[in-house]
């Protein structure tokens, strides 16, 4: 059976890709800081689905333990198939006020730990293939503050090396989702309701997991989860900076 590798995964959209590829028969690696959470999820899913989980406790803005993550990644004997970069947090939005080793410990998470465990996966995956996705976010269509730019430079990254590496076998798909209903938020103090977004901007993880599966199954660059989310992503592109910028003050994505 496929192996899948997952980051983030003992909560939100990581742990629902978890139980969705359990589903369908793959065996799991979930990597999480969290020990407890992470191993509760790995029993479930060895007693409901009856797929083989091995975990790894890696904090992932800590260049050891990337290093750990990407060794297993590169091991030809136990191959990975599919990558989901899906770690990450977030930051206030007024980058003057936060804690620049807050915002370094951020970029690392969702950049340098992406390319890093990327490039791993491509090198272990070419000739004989394989599938990545990156978990970014419309905000990466959008100027606004690290998170925006982190989430930027995934699509980007993801658009060349799709491109690049398809002739190999390898896909990469940035999977970028809106408002998704998980503990990302929470997880920043935010109770539901205070992002102050409408109630129909919000999308559901299991539907933005299924659509981004299924357009990594296609080979797609890129994955809009949702309509009306594909709309927004078009007026981005004729729209004024200084406009979307300002309404995405309102939320982080």
């Amino acid at each position: 059976m496929p192996t899948a590798l997952i980051t983030g995964a003992s909560a939100g959209l990581g742990a629902e890709f978890a139980r969705q590829l359990a589903v369908k028969g793959a065996d799991l690696v979930l990597v999480a800081r969290t020990t407890a959470t992470l191993d509760g999820l790995a029993e479930e899913l060895r007693t409901r689905h009856g797929v083989d989980v091995q975990t790894i406790v890696a904090d992932l803005s800590a260049e050891d333990d990337v290093k750990r993550v990407a060794e297993r990644i590169a091991d030809d004997g136990h191959p990975i198939d599919l990558l989901i970069n899906n770690a990450g947090f977030g930051l206030p939005l007024h980058f003057a006020d936060n804690d620049i080793e807050d915002e370094v410990r951020h970029l690392r998470v969702h950049v340098e730990a992406s390319m890093r465990l990327m490039h791993a996966a491509i090198r272990a995956m070419r000739g004989r293939g394989g599938r990545i996705i990156n978990v970014a976010s419309v905000a990466g269509f959008i100027s606004r503050s690290t998170y925006s730019a982190c989430k930027s430079w995934l699509i980007g990254f993801s658009r060349w090396a799709n491109a690049e590496y398809s002739r190999d076998g390898v896909t990469v798909t940035a999977v970028c989702p809106g408002f998704t209903h998980t503990s990302f938020h929470e997880r920043m103090g935010l109770a539901p309701g205070e992002e102050g977004i409408p109630a129909i901007m919000w999308l559901d993880a299991p539907n933005v997991v299924r659509e981004g599966l299924r357009d990594a199954a296609r080979g797609k660059a890129v994955s809009i989860p949702s309509l009306r989310y594909k709309v927004i992503v078009a007026l981005t592109r004729v729209l004024p900076a200084s406009l979307t910028s300002g309404v995405a003050r309102r939320g982080r994505v």
